[in-house]
């Protein structure tokens, strides 16, 4: 992705540097060439140049760009499993997945990992942000996703003859998977999304305690994606499916919803990070009635709720690593919406505002293997920022109000806030 030429000194603010650190009082940053060259108090600043542009934070707070860390760019206004795959066809997933993308920059998040897209498109969608095409995060590809015949993602009985190509790649054993991945590996992708256990969605059939593939196909499906420098993440909220995903090598854990002693001592040891997304159980149960979900599903999603945010408070405590993001693209949890699991983790798992800001920024990055070049505001790296006039260590839901953003800067470019030129303003039309 290009970088921005000139100077930027971004001023009269505090500074949320991302790694946990208390916030710095009275900051200065500035960057050149799309990159950070001082990040610190305004009292030793090194002189700049006149010609720099100048960012006034007003007061408010000066902290890396977000990373949601679970994005599926081409869901849209999902209601039922059935909308994922048949609802539209490519042409016009296409569209929404590049007015998702222009709409989570908008929304400060100026990196992004997908965790599974119909029809590859966030392959494509990656090679067009970063050409320049559309805007949108930084973005870590993951396409289609792969799951066990019969299980979470396989709804369409065989009478209907419509398969399910478009969105997850179905096996049967251990061969199966491999082919799958190799299948993947054609396709482009950097990430191959996995579902070894059910959800809530699903209680008839496979439900959150269920497992939806076997140890020997996960254990495949990481050791050929391994091979060929790809990464691993599986949809896991059974305990046990848990630990085969870590035991398999999986790289990240998403939800991580039902941990044990056992499954969190196999996370430390290998330092695995977990995106828990709550917010969207959290959405499903306080929604669910109003749009005629069934009861059993609701109960469910306050199961994970309560399960999941538990593990979530233990791994951070033990000190493991969490990301921020999930499963946005709802009916009831819509994307636009990203910030409030920021705001959820701290009003109802009970993490500091600081603690919440790492695990959207620097852990965010370490998640896409870009730690070294973005995630945390310090000398050399990328430019991605997001000033706000808001005090976030005492107001974390300001980041859900984009009209108190000042600039979200990318690499350097005024990407969106009061002080660019354009912006997408209306929500709705990606929903």
């Amino acid at each position: 992705m290009q970088t921005a030429t000139g100077l930027i000194r971004i001023f009269n603010g505090q500074l949320i540097d991302g790694t946990g650190a208390a916030p710095l009082p009275n900051a200065v940053v500035l960057a050149k060439d799309g990159y950070i060259t001082y990040a610190g108090p305004a009292q030793g600043t090194p002189q700049t140049d006149p010609a720099a542009r100048q960012i006034d934070a007003q007061g408010g707070t000066i902290l890396p760009g977000l990373v949601e860390a679970h994005y599926h760019p081409t869901y849209f206004n999902v209601a039922a499993l059935e909308d994922l795959d048949i609802k539209y066809p490519v042409e016009y997933v296409s569209l929404l997945a590049a007015a998702n993308a222009r709409l989570a920059l908008e929304c400060g998040y100026t990196s992004a990992r997908s965790g599974g897209s119909l029809f590859n498109i966030d392959v494509w969608l990656k090679k067009a942000i970063e050409a320049g095409v559309t805007p949108g995060p930084r973005l870590a590809s993951s396409g289609r996703e792969i799951c066990g015949v019969g299980g979470l993602m396989d709804w369409n009985p065989d009478f209907r003859k419509i398969g399910m190509e478009g969105l997850v790649l179905l096996i049967n054993g251990a061969d199966e998977g491999r082919a799958a991945v190799r299948a993947l590996v054609k396709d482009g992708v950097e990430w191959v999304k996995t579902y070894p256990t059910g959800d809530a969605a699903a209680p008839d059939t496979n439900d959150h305690h269920t497992l939806c593939m076997t140890f020997e196909e996960m254990h495949a499906v990481v050791q050929t994606a391994h091979n060929h420098r790809l990464k691993v993440t599986g949809h896991c909220r059974a305990t046990q499916g848990i630990k085969n995903a870590l035991r398999a090598g999986y790289d990240t854990i998403e939800h991580g919803t039902f941990m044990d002693e056992e499954s969190l001592e196999l996370l430390l040891k290998r330092n695995t990070p977990v995106i828990p997304a709550l917010q969207f159980e959290y959405a499903s149960v306080q929604k669910g009635p109003g749009i005629g979900m069934p009861q059993a599903v609701i109960d469910g999603h306050q199961e994970t709720l309560e399960g999941g945010a538990e593990s979530a408070r233990r791994i951070l405590k033990a000190g493991g690593r969490l990301g921020m993001g999930g499963d946005y693209g709802f009916a009831w949890n819509p994307h636009g919406d990203y910030a409030k699991e920021l705001t959820f983790f701290v009003e109802y798992v009970g993490l500091s505002p600081l603690e919440v800001i790492k695990c959207a920024t620097q852990t965010g990055a370490e998640i896409m293997g870009r730690g070294e070049e973005f995630g945390t505001v310090e000398k050399g790296k990328l430019a991605d920022l997001l000033v706000m006039d808001a005090d976030l260590n005492q107001e974390i839901s300001a980041l859900e109000d984009r009209s108190r953003f000042i600039a979200v800067i990318q690499g350097g470019f005024v990407r969106a806030g009061r002080l660019a030129t354009a912006h997408v303003t209306d929500a709705s039309l990606v929903r």
